[in-house]
């Protein structure tokens, strides 16, 4: 483990591996290294390149200087792609493509984008974010009601149905869950402009020049499909997949090959 600083003096850890071109993983909500989907795809990865995993701020050993702004998370990932010696193929999953792609338009150095399936709506296929979300998400962290934090990411962000969610406090994973959800304002910040049932803004990532992959699962529902489709079909430089019998949470065997071949 290795450590950047970012701008404002916040610690950020991050784990190298492999050899060649430069890759950096961007992990979605509720993740960080040590519990991440991207885990296992790092390690496909570091056979042809070396692959950058980071824990975004307030996450596993990085630190966390308030007050937060997204800002703040872009210029995490431009010390990382600094130390990388940049220019990087950046990938992002689920919030984490979000994250990616406010990152790729701020001018650091991507020389290519994938993303998959960031939690977008675009259309009526599922109910939008209620207009309060990101304040409540805030005024639940605020009181320190993890739980209730979490539950209404999944409710209301994720758009699971109730009965999915009551169960999910019975997990294995549901306190690692409840550690991280100090941070799912952040995440927020980054996707709930675009949550809200209408199509992307025509000025929206105008400055994301560099060659794009957007993917989704060809199990995945259907309003976040659609918004993959729409993404490459907004980006000016993007092509669009699907990874048939993929759902979101998306399994590295299946993205390593699509990854490795846009990267080469």
């Amino acid at each position: 483990m290795s450590n950047v600083t970012s701008a404002d003096g916040t610690r950020i850890a991050y784990t190298r591996a492999g050899s060649g071109p430069a890759v950096v993983l961007v992990d979605g909500a509720l993740s960080h290294r040590a519990q991440s989907i991207n885990t296992g795809l790092a390690t496909a990865l570091a056979t042809h390149f070396t692959v950058y995993t980071y824990d975004r701020r307030g996450r596993g050993e990085s630190g966390d200087t308030a007050p937060f702004a997204p800002e703040r998370e872009v210029e995490d990932l431009a010390a990382l792609v600094a130390e990388a010696g940049g220019p990087v193929r950046l990938y992002g999953t689920s919030s984490g493509a979000a994250v990616a792609l406010a990152a790729a338009g701020s001018g650091i150095p991507v020389e290519r984008l994938a993303l998959y399936e960031p939690p977008f709506i675009v259309d009526a296929t599922r109910p939008p974010v209620p207009d309060d979300y990101l304040r409540t998400l805030d005024d639940l962290v605020a009181a320190d009601r993890r739980a209730d934090a979490v539950r209404y990411f999944m409710r209301r962000g994720v758009g699971l149905p109730g009965f999915v969610v009551a169960m999910m406090r019975f997990m294995p994973a549901w306190s690692g869950l409840k550690a991280l959800a100090h941070t799912l304002p952040y995440d927020a910040a980054f996707v709930t402009p675009y949550e809200h049932g209408t199509p992307y803004p025509a000025a929206s990532w105008a400055s994301v020049k560099a060659p794009t992959l957007v993917m989704d699962g060809g199990k995945s529902r259907p309003w976040i499909r659609n918004a993959a489709r729409a993404l490459a079909e907004h980006l000016p430089e993007a092509t669009y997949r699907t990874l048939e019998g993929q759902t979101h949470i998306v399994k590295p065997e299946a993205l390593a090959p699509a990854l490795e071949g846009f990267f080469r």
